[in-house]
């Protein structure tokens, strides 16, 4: 089995309109680069099109692996990437590439050595916001102050849709993720950072796409619900590896 060393992860949701122009920029930068990469889209629970359209460009794109689960939710479609993954290091990342994907290279040797995680933060110096409402900006804002006090202190943006996990790390740390919704990322960095792993933040440009599937008013309200239940989880010990 041919060794790979990059895998990026796409879970997909009713991204019929976004995913293939995405996937098209994905294979072009990745036919640029030395090393071996295949892109792995995992489409969970939509009422379009969305996983005939990805299947069919498997024809064009030959590195592309396509998988349906009837389990709705983005964390659950990332562990499933995960798992499935061959890549020493696995990436996932939002269809709509509001991070420009030439970006990703800064994620992993040799531009970031030795980063068992590595993530995207909008907040770190030298980041850029593109065209973002100051409502969602706060709202942003008052949701990660919740994650670093209850969570991750010092992580200043641990919601933006681009992480990289080396392989070890995966092995160790998304079989202990529970959550299958949005503060999935919350949860295996937390995990990540008990067992020891250090990681680091990487400033991006990112450019606000108004047509997100997240609801911000019913699903900040299951986020911080779910944070709580995180907090719960480790004092109850269920974060051992």
């Amino acid at each position: 089995m041919k060794n790979i060393y990059l895998s990026i992860i796409i879970p997909a949701y009713n991204e019929a309109t976004r995913l293939p122009a995405s996937l098209e920029k994905i294979h072009a930068f990745l036919q640029s680069q030395s090393y071996s990469a295949e892109i792995v889209v995992v489409e969970n629970g939509s009422t379009d099109n969305t996983y005939e359209l990805t299947k069919a460009m498997q024809t064009s794109i030959d590195n592309l692996v396509v998988i349906h689960e009837d389990q709705r939710g983005k964390g659950w479609a990332v562990r499933r990437g995960m798992e499935i993954s061959r890549g020493e290091y696995r990436f996932f990342c939002d269809a709509d590439l509001s991070m420009p994907i030439e970006e990703i290279s800064r994620f992993f040797p040799p531009l970031l050595e030795n980063a068992p995680v590595a993530i995207a933060s909008r907040e770190a110096p030298g980041a850029v916001r593109y065209d973002e409402p100051e409502y969602r900006h706060i709202i942003g804002r008052v949701f990660n102050w919740i994650v670093r006090l209850l969570l991750l202190p010092g992580l200043q943006d641990t919601q933006c849709g681009f992480k990289c996990f080396r392989a070890d790390v995966v092995e160790k740390v998304f079989p202990l993720v529970s959550n299958s919704g949005w503060t999935f990322d919350a949860e295996a960095l937390f995990i990540a950072r008990r067992l020891g792993y250090a990681i680091s933040e990487i400033p991006i440009p990112w450019y606000y796409n108004p047509h997100s599937n997240i609801r911000v008013l019913r699903d900040s309200f299951q986020m911080g619900c779910d944070l709580l239940k995180i907090r719960w989880n480790a004092i109850t010990g269920k974060y051992h590896a």
